[in-house]
């Protein structure tokens, strides 16, 4: 017998969530029926007011509430290195490691023709004229170790080759073909700390 079709509504809404099939979705929907109406609107409002008021950092395009995020607000941390990554939530995987006290500088996706994305479609102008400023020493470039991670990272050392500044990948751990995003803290770790100079 089918659910009424405001349950199905949800269930159609929760299936689209990454991760989540329909028997998660199910109890998804059930879990809201079986809370009080506030809790509810709790989970709902909390849902709105990070849509409308998460924005994307001014310096570096990480998450940020304000005009500039946390970490570039942070004057403790080293100013003059920079850590390239395809993704704000790569940021979050590296924080939690505690391996890494710098800057950092969010793409926004990577260089894929494939799906139709070349340099102009990311932030890589913007890192350029990060580095052009002077302030910036290294630049680590962690974007992830497969093919468009790779075809990004290969764009970057060219767009910086005639800069002053030290370019350096993150070294061994991360197997080829994963994501930064995924990797354990101790394998990123290993992967910053074993990071290898680039000859330009």
């Amino acid at each position: 017998m089918p659910y009424p079709p405001l349950i199905e509504k949800v269930i159609f809404h929760f299936s689209k969530l990454p991760g989540v099939g329909r028997r998660s979705a199910e109890r998804m929907a059930f879990w809201v029926l079986g809370h009080s109406r506030e809790e509810v609107s709790a989970l709902a409002q909390s849902i709105v007011e990070l849509k409308e008021n998460l924005k994307s950092c001014r310096l570096c395009n990480n998450f940020a509430q304000a005009d500039v995020c946390m970490i570039c607000s942070d004057s403790s941390r080293d100013q003059y290195t920079l850590c390239v990554v395809e993704d704000p939530k790569d940021v979050l995987a590296i924080e939690k490691t505690g391996a890494y006290k710098g800057q950092y500088h969010v793409l926004m996706g990577n260089i894929s023709p494939a799906d139709g994305r070349g340099p102009e479609d990311i932030k890589i102008g913007h890192l350029v004229n990060r580095v052009q400023s002077g302030l910036i020493k290294e630049v680590v470039i962690a974007t992830d170790p497969d093919n468009e991670g790779e075809m990004t990272s290969l764009y970057i050392i060219d767009r910086l080759k005639d800069k002053n500044v030290k370019v350096s990948r993150i070294g061994l751990g991360i197997p080829m073909g994963s994501s930064v995003e995924f990797s354990d803290m101790s394998t990123l770790c290993v992967s910053f700390n074993s990071r290898r100079k680039i000859q330009k």
